[in-house]
């Protein structure tokens, strides 16, 4: 089943599911957000609980995009509460990446290997640890809170600092935690873990300021399991002309580490385990228009795409202009 966030044509939120072609509206008007938390509650299953409510019209998802009506799929009322992460060196990536990957590894010896290549050799040799048994854990990083959350056919914006605004197509897991601090996993969604390549490829310390950028994802989470092996597409448009289209995989046949490794290694800290809210953590991806020399520019349009999630997540660019000489922001004294 696939759920998402729209607005009615009276301007209120309400939730849409589909198995298969046809939406509808769910019965009732609690949001994503209260139906995951009454389920844990429950202890039932998130799909069964919106089968129990029933379903009304039908709804046209493909309109409600043109007509700029999808919502982010899930929400917390304070977006303080809603957490963006992410997690990298987590793929294998192409067939030639992984190669020369293999090349350093076997012919270099680790004294040569950069720390991000003795990351990704380390996800080799454990992060898909036997069940009931800890990995290694992956490169982390934070991107922000709900406030940085940027809905399906919102705009990405660059700040006025930032040397670059490119895209990374991902899968992120969406999750609740309950009232005794246990996190639940709602599903899967298509994210765009929207970064400044430039930044961090001056030095590798300085990855956690180019991750502090807005993330979209959306505009469906897919219930249940992640499939093993998924193949969607990443491009960029400029001015309605495709100028960069690449084919990228995630899903554990593709990846170095396992989902519940890559949770435990979130959710093991107590923080992240805060009763009522929400986290989108993004698993990482081998794919991105930077590596192939594109530089983005304001009015680009991104388009992650992936049949298993449904709509395709697409959203703008916006580079506000920088301001040279950068002032800097003063704080006041009490």
């Amino acid at each position: 089943m696939l759920v998402s966030q729209i607005k009615d044509r009276n301007g209120q939120m309400r939730v849409v599911a589909r198995d298969g072609t046809e939406a509808y509206f769910v019965n009732g008007d609690q949001s994503l957000y209260e139906l995951a938390l009454a389920s844990a509650r429950a202890g039932t299953k998130l799909e069964d609980k919106i089968e129990s409510l029933g379903f009304g019209e039908a709804v046209d998802l493909n309109l409600a995009y043109e007509e700029d009506r999808i919502l982010l799929p899930i929400t917390h009322p304070d977006p303080a509460h809603m957490h963006l992460t992410g997690t990298g060196l987590t793929h294998l990536g192409s067939a030639s990446t992984r190669n020369e990957m293999h090349k350093k590894l076997d012919g270099e010896g680790e004294d040569k290997l950069t720390d991000s290549m003795k990351m990704f050799q380390m996800g080799l040799e454990g992060g898909k640890p036997a069940a009931g048994e800890c990995g290694v854990q992956p490169e982390w990083f934070y991107k922000g809170n709900g406030t940085m959350a940027v809905a399906p056919g919102g705009t990405l914006v660059s700040p006025e600092f930032a040397q670059d605004g490119g895209e990374e197509p991902e899968i992120a897991g969406i999750y609740v935690i309950d009232e005794n601090g246990q996190p639940f996993r709602v599903g899967f969604a298509l994210s765009n873990e929207f970064s400044d390549h430039v930044t961090e490829r001056v030095n590798y310390l300085f990855l956690a300021h180019s991750k502090l950028r807005p993330a979209a994802f959306g505009p469906e989470i897919l219930l249940g399991e992640l499939p093993s092996d998924i193949r969607g597409t990443s491009q960029i448009s400029r001015a309605g002309e495709c100028i960069w289209k690449k084919p990228f995989l995630s899903g554990e046949s593709n990846m170095s580490h396992s989902i519940a490794n890559l949770e435990h290694h979130h959710f093991k800290y107590d923080v992240f385990r805060q009763p009522g809210d929400v986290h989108v953590h993004m698993f990482g991806t081998a794919t991105l228009s930077f590596a192939d020399n594109i530089r983005t520019q304001s009015g680009d349009v991104f388009e992650i795409d992936a049949p298993q999630f449904g709509l395709p997540l697409r959203n703008s660019l916006e580079q506000v202009d920088a301001v040279k000489p950068q002032k800097p922001v003063s704080v006041s004294v009490l």
